[in-house]
């Protein structure tokens, strides 16, 4: 088949929607599929073979307006991305549909496309796509009210309420979601959130697992554990990953157990959430932040650690849990959204309600004294992920959903 991927943002060190992108297209090109990638920046490294198709983006919302990127608020649409970056809003999803769609009506012409697959844009310019009588497909790795309702639970004043309503989309991804030839998500609570926050039609749902490369996400022979060392993995700015409550427990912790946590994160100084909560709780002897890193010193990270921590209020997924129970590392992570799905009910580690530090610390207090549980559990979470989140599997199945609308 010919198929065309659309993602706003498509470098794996974006974020889960990268990852998914960059593997999704190796695997659909190494099953014989001729695949084309229309994408925003940061721009993919894409295997060979797949065509990538990149649409500029002038980024209003970080840089506002510059010398750089004067010239383009010219554009009607990009206009229109630095007009309601002044309103607190986040547009780039809107706006890169429209420009994907106009990239992908001018190459419908040669390229004929069988499929089009969009990678939670849902943008308004994604429905436009379906005028070229063509199916589309779209994966939701989880709705964005999920983002809105975090930031407003977690916002300490009046303005980061505000803030936290006009970020996210409002009606643009319940609009499209619903008329999309198909859904994939990602789990089968990303598939519920998908009905109740978007009313897609169940008939319309299909759950596909996301995968994790196995061969890249193991253990590194001759990296020594570190005595009570934690590690989280993630977008620490993004309040539904839960880092306030991690940094409550540590805070619990401290003086009861040794205890250094590893926060792999690119940090923002200007929006260093996380390094102001290790202030606020006096616990800067306790904690490390990495910075960008790249997997190879990543995995060196998870081979270190004793245990691996997901403090999430909300996961569609969570490749991060999934990667370290791929190197071997027992997780203590949450019973928010996918997060049983993927790591299982006490095999590969423990699960604690979501919002409760206190649970969290007395997980980790408890696997940190239990050694010979710590090391069945993460050769538990190795023979897991191996068994259930392939990415060969993943492709073939979302292959199998390309030919049902076709």
């Amino acid at each position: 088949m010919r198929v065309c991927l659309l993602g706003d943002r498509g470098n794996m060190y974006s974020g889960g929607q990268g990852v998914y992108l960059h593997y999704l297209s190796k695997e659909l090109h190494r099953l014989g599929h001729d695949v084309c990638v229309i994408v925003g920046p940061p721009y993919p490294n894409i295997v060979e073979g797949v065509s990538v198709e990149r649409i500029p983006d002038p980024n209003f919302f970080e840089k506002g307006l510059c010398r750089e990127n004067v010239f383009q608020a010219f554009s009607l649409v990009n206009f229109y991305e630095l007009a309601a970056t002044k309103l607190w809003m986040f547009p780039e999803l809107f706006a890169f549909g429209f420009k994907a769609y106009d990239k992908a009506r001018r190459l419908q012409r040669q390229s004929h496309f069988d499929i089009i697959h969009d990678n939670q844009t849902l943008s308004y310019g994604t429905l436009l796509l379906k005028a070229l009588g063509i199916p589309v497909v779209a994966t939701v790795h989880h709705p964005l009210p999920i983002d809105r309702k975090a930031e407003i639970m977690q916002a300490e004043d009046f303005k980061g309420k505000l803030g936290g309503v006009m970020f996210y989309p409002f009606f643009m991804q319940h609009l499209v979601a619903r008329r999309m030839d198909r859904v994939i998500t990602v789990s089968q609570s990303s598939a519920e959130e998908a009905r109740n926050a978007f009313g897609v039609s169940p008939d319309r749902l299909r759950v596909v697992y996301n995968g994790i490369d196995t061969a890249l996400f193991r253990r590194r022979e001759g990296v020594k554990k570190e005595k009570g060392r934690l590690i989280v993995v993630g977008n620490t700015r993004d309040r539904k990953k839960g880092i306030l409550y991690l940094m409550r427990a540590l805070q619990l912790l401290k003086g009861e157990v040794d205890v250094k946590l590893t926060v792999v994160d690119a940090i923002d100084p200007d929006d260093a959430f996380a390094c102001e909560l290790v202030g606020r709780y006096g616990i800067e002897d306790m904690v490390t932040f990495t910075g960008h890193i790249d997997n190879e010193e990543l995995i060196r990270r998870y081979s270190a650690s004793e245990i691996a921590v997901t403090p999430s209020i909300y996961e569609g997924f969570g490749l991060p849990p999934a990667e370290a129970m791929s190197c071997e590392v027992p997780v203590v992570a949450t019973t928010a959204g996918a997060l049983p799905e993927v790591i299982g009910d006490g095999e590969t580690g423990i699960l604690v309600p979501p919002a409760d530090e206190v649970a969290l610390a007395a997980a980790i207090k408890r696997l940190l004294g239990d050694e010979e549980l710590r090391l069945r559990m993460g050769k538990n979470g190795r023979e897991r992920v191996k068994r259930l989140f392939n990415w060969e599997s993943t492709a073939k199945r979302v292959v199998e959903v390309y030919q049902e609308v076709i």
